[in-house]
């Protein structure tokens, strides 16, 4: 069982030419709208890869938080433990650009009522996944919680907040970063302190530091449509192929090549991968599953 404590959003996603700058306006395309949050998107990532997921988050008592909480259940996510309060549900706007890229503000609303652990709900986890979209008080009560029930943490310290993860990292059994998160931390996997540190290169791969050992994995070539939700899927894989008991490298390599797959499609789930899909790519690649 994996459980994950993370955000809800709906996800506004429009399409332009370029990424605009501070200041202009660009021309897009039509406005579409998705499930989104990274907590979210991070469950649904693991649970199309077969893990067994349990979700903790809050959304509001409107028609999105409706949405939201169906759209888990839909994915076969147990999602008893999403809370309603009387904040609006989490959104995100999302520009696309042609060439795939992504630029997101998000707009937090019932997400920074996400609750501390309660009593049992813990029970049976292989591991606990962690994102920082929530507060981060919670964040680090969770991550507490799973240290005294002897459960492994995984954090992906996104968005960037060099303080907010600093709180967490004495918690965190293995922590995942982007380039740019990694910059923010110090730049120095050796010195974050968890014993596990993976960072993602975008379509260069990802670099697994592990008992002061670096591995680096090259990208996968594929027709990007949409990066977003990428790491969203990388880390939802990786935590996904942990849990049914993979050793870290082979769990690094599935989640590598599910994010490259889950750039094919738009939106942040549009494109994740499922588990067929997942060993039919590591059978072309020549990697046992």
């Amino acid at each position: 069982m994996l459980v994950v404590a993370g955000s809800l959003n709906v996800d506004l996603v429009g399409r332009a030419p370029r990424i605009p700058a501070a200041g202009e306006t660009v021309l897009g395309a039509a406005l579409q709208r998705h499930h989104g949050g990274k907590g979210g998107n991070q469950a649904v990532a693991a649970v199309r890869l077969g893990a067994a997921v349990r979700f903790f988050g809050a959304v509001g008592r409107d028609a999105a938080g409706e949405e939201l909480c169906a759209a888990l259940v839909a994915e076969g996510i147990d999602a008893a433990g999403v809370v309603r309060v009387e904040q609006a549900s989490g959104a995100a706007l999302i520009t696309v650009s042609n060439d795939g890229e992504n630029a997101i503000t998000v707009l937090p609303g019932a997400n920074l009522a996400v609750a501390p652990p309660a009593a049992g709900a813990l029970q049976g986890a292989r591991a606990l996944l962690l994102q920082q979209e929530i507060t981060p008080a919670v964040n680090l009560a969770w991550a507490r919680a799973a240290r005294d029930a002897r459960v492994p943490v995984l954090l992906n310290a996104a968005p960037a907040d060099a303080a907010a993860a600093a709180a967490v990292l004495p918690w965190v059994d293995l922590l995942l970063v982007n380039q740019r998160e990694l910059q923010q931390l110090g730049g120095r996997e050796a010195a974050l302190g968890p014993p596990v540190v993976v960072t993602t290169l975008g379509a260069a791969g990802c670099r697994c530091w592990q008992h002061g050992r670096a591995i680096a994995l090259p990208g996968h070539a594929v027709d990007v449509v949409d990066t977003t939700g990428a790491g969203d899927t990388f880390a939802g894989a990786l935590a996904a192929a942990l849990v049914a008991g993979k050793g870290l490298a082979a769990a690094v390599r599935e989640a590598n090549l599910a994010a490259a797959l889950s750039c094919r499609r738009a939106g942040a789930r549009g494109g994740m991968p499922r588990r067929a899909e997942l060993q039919q790519a590591l059978a072309a690649d020549g990697m046992e599953d």
